[in-house]
């Protein structure tokens, strides 16, 4: 309820409530200012709520007092039972565990105030699970409360837990859980065999390693605990077998280490131990780990193959031994109870069976082609024995038949030597070392010996040193050689082998003379080198000769860039004529003036004038008469034109460009003739060219020229 001082009861003051909750969750009177909640309230939801209250004038809604703040709490109440948010939970314990062994530890929680009453203090009991397991009420962890329980007895347990408040007592709400806890297995109890004997039948035929049988002994242990090894005792046929453990079943597998014979012995007895593999120290007063059992193997008699006297059979013959000659015998017998005749064959397989046959009955091998050694040292068959009685029963055994060598043929040098002596060789140098081959025998199994042939001279340049290792050594008897007097030597060498009968052969050497440098090493064993200089080196010589060849390039290039350059001058003046236009800076010399311009380049540009004089200077005073041309001249001249005339039409690189060709020939038809005085009939003596002095200094240089002057013909070469 609020109230304010400034309130008289008259109706003059109204209550305002703001803040959480205000309007949805609580109320106020505005007249009498008391507070109201309009739905139920929950702790667990929201545990306080804060509003804000004020006073204010009716008429004129102003504040009569500050507004003042304020909590409501929440009281709880036990309205929220225990609960187990983990749950349900699974544990496991070893089993044969001693009492209050711990187990697990369970958690309740309850959502009420625990700072206000017992609403939310918890107490733990066991509803289901007694008398094997206690719980603590306080904590909750779940112990063991019976000693040596036997996870072979019963191995699953499901405890109920209940969680109460209100401190356990009356009236207090409960929640439950439920625990399920295994016992886990130890090694609490030893292997047992079911029985204590075990009869097996095994045939004699069963090969060694195969599996005979199969015995068990049982373990209630679970996992490796169970596991069981399985050994025999030694006794009484116990090496005969062996015994290993199946690790899927755990059961003991008895195999066959060696071969079993009916005839020989027909039963074996032994003891087998099971014991286990993993032990627990806390059960060994419990007594031994292990059982043993015996084991009675009966032996059943089969109808076996014949049987070989030996594994394999090795035989020796010489080659070249005649056709039928017996070199050995294979025996087979039938060891079962009715004995049988055998018979033998050879195994074919190729053709290389085929030098040998076996006789049917009594197993002699003999020859059946002539061996030779060389090409097939060693055959290897094999030979097949069956019973009469029962032909497939059969076995089968390996030949192996060594060729022996009858010495045939003589030692040889193993390869072609390339042997040299060097022109400063000492006596005693040693040249070359030779080895030989023969095909007999390998060299490891032969002895070979060497020395100079009889035919050799009696001072012999060389000599052969025999080492007795299969090998030798060609030494020089002469100091120095000489490849000017004689460049090859040719040495004979007698090789022999050690066989009977002994074989020899004459091998010859060819030694070539090499200059050499002052430590032995070739530079060089050509016939050539003989005649060149011997002050200068091979090195020396190439280089001069690369020189020579370099400068005779640079001379052959430069003869033909010069006939390039000629040739290309000479094509340009022959083809450019009708550019060839002279300009000169002065008057010149008149019409006399043509050295520059050969006038009979345009009647034939072929012909080529001899002893022109040169008319672009003065003349001397020597003075020719003028002839008049030729008609056949002027109508070469004329063609000529008249031929450049239409090129030049027809030519678009031609003029009118800034170009002018200029010809000799004036043309005909002028009214006032020829200006030139080439046409004149008149020489030089008749005409006078005193009047060009009168002209200027502009025509002083014709003036001088053409002055008069006295004509002698006597001067006319």
């Amino acid at each position: 309820k609020l109230h304010s001082d400034l309130d008289k009861g008259v109706g003059t003051v109204k209550y305002t409530l703001s803040g959480d909750g205000a309007g949805t969750v609580f109320t106020i009177d505005e007249t009498t200012g008391d507070i109201h909640a309009i739905r139920s309230l929950d702790r667990e939801e929201k545990p306080f709520y804060t509003l804000r209250a004020q006073a204010v004038d009716v008429d004129t809604k102003k504040p009569l007092e500050p507004e003042s703040e304020f909590i409501i709490k929440v009281q709880d109440i036990n309205d929220n039972e225990p609960k187990f948010l983990d749950g349900p939970y699974v544990a496991s314990v070893p089993e044969m565990s001693p009492v209050g062994a711990y187990v697990l530890q369970v958690k309740a929680t309850d959502a009420d105030d625990p700072t206000y009453g017992n609403s939310a203090r918890v107490v733990y009991s066991i509803l289901q699970g007694q008398p094997y397991f206690s719980i603590d009420p306080k904590t909750g962890v779940i112990r063991t409360a019976l000693p040596n329980m036997d996870r072979e007895v019963k191995e699953q347990y499901q405890v109920l837990i209940q969680a109460k408040d209100m401190g356990g007592q009356l009236g207090g709400l409960a929640g439950t859980t439920t625990v399920n806890i295994t016992l886990t297995d130890v090694n609490d109890n030893p292997p047992r065999f079911p029985k204590s004997i075990f009869h097996l039948k095994v045939p004699e035929s069963s090969h060694v390693g195969s599996a005979i049988g199969r015995i068990r002994a049982v373990d209630p242990d679970f996992g490796k605990n169970a596991e069981i090894e399985y050994n025999i005792v030694p006794g009484d046929g116990g090496n005969l077998f062996d015994i290993t453990t199946d690790e899927n079943t755990q059961e003991g597998v008895i195999k066959l280490k060696k071969p079993l014979d009916f005839e020989t012995k027909k039963a074996y007895t032994f003891k087998v131990e099971a014991s286990n593999l993993h032990l627990d120290h806390r059960f060994h007063s419990v007594g031994p780990f292990k059982d043993t059992a015996t084991v009675k193997i009966n032996v059943l008699d089969m109808d076996e193959p014949p049987v070989f006297s030996k594994p394999m059979y090795t035989m020796e013959v010489y080659e070249d031994t005649p056709v039928g000659t017996i070199i050995g015998a294979v025996t087979a017998q039938d060891l079962d109870a009715g004995s049988s005749s055998v018979r033998y064959f050879i195994d074919w397989k190729n053709d290389v069976d085929s030098y040998f046959t076996v006789d049917a009955t009594e197993g002699t091998i003999a020859t059946n082609e002539l061996l030779d050694r060389e090409s097939k040292a060693q055959y290897n068959f094999s030979i097949i024995a069956s019973k009469v009685s029962n032909p497939l029963l059969a076995s089968k055994v390996n030949v192996i038949i060594n060729v022996l060598d009858v010495n045939e043929f003589p030692p040889e040098i193993s390869v072609p030597y390339e042997t040299s002596v060097c022109e400063n060789a000492k006596p005693g140098q040693v040249i070359q070392t030779i080895t030989a081959v023969d095909k007999d025998l390998s060299p490891a199994g032969q002895r070979f010996s060497f020395r100079l042939s009889s035919e050799a001279p009696n001072k012999p340049n060389f000599t052969v040193h025999d080492y007795r290792n299969n090998t030798a050594g060609i030494e020089t008897r002469r100091n120095g050689y000489s490849r000017r007097q004689q460049e090859l030597y040719f040495l004979p060498v007698v090789i022999e082998d050690s066989s009977y009968p002994v074989q020899s052969s004459t091998n010859t050497l060819t030694i070539r003379v090499c200059r050499c440098d002052s430590d032995g090493t070739i530079q060089s064993c050509n016939v050539e080198a003989i005649f060149l200089p011997v002050g200068l080196s091979t090195g020396a010589l190439i280089a001069i000769l690369l020189c020579i060849v370099i400068l005779l390039v640079i001379v052959v290039l430069y003869v033909a860039l010069r006939r390039q350059k000629k040739k290309d001058t000479l094509m340009t003046s022959k083809e450019d004529i009708r550019d060839n236009v002279i300009h000169y800076d002065d008057e010149g010399g008149g019409e006399e003036d043509t050295q520059a311009f050969d006038i009979g380049a345009l009647r034939n540009p072929k012909v080529i004038e001899d002893n022109k004089i040169r008319r672009d200077i003065k003349p001397d005073t020597l003075r020719f008469p003028r002839h008049r041309p030729t008609a056949e001249d002027n109508t070469d001249i004329r063609d000529f034109i008249n031929q450049r005339l239409q090129e030049n039409d027809v030519d678009p690189s031609a003029p009118p460009y800034d170009s002018l060709a200029t010809y000799a020939y004036e043309g005909n038809g002028s009214v006032a003739e020829s200006l030139s005085s080439i046409d004149s009939l008149t020489t030089e003596a008749d005409q006078d060219y005193d009047y060009l002095s009168d002209w200027g200094p502009r025509f002083k240089i014709l003036a001088d020229m053409f002055g008069e002057e006295s004509y002698n013909p006597d001067k006319v070469t």
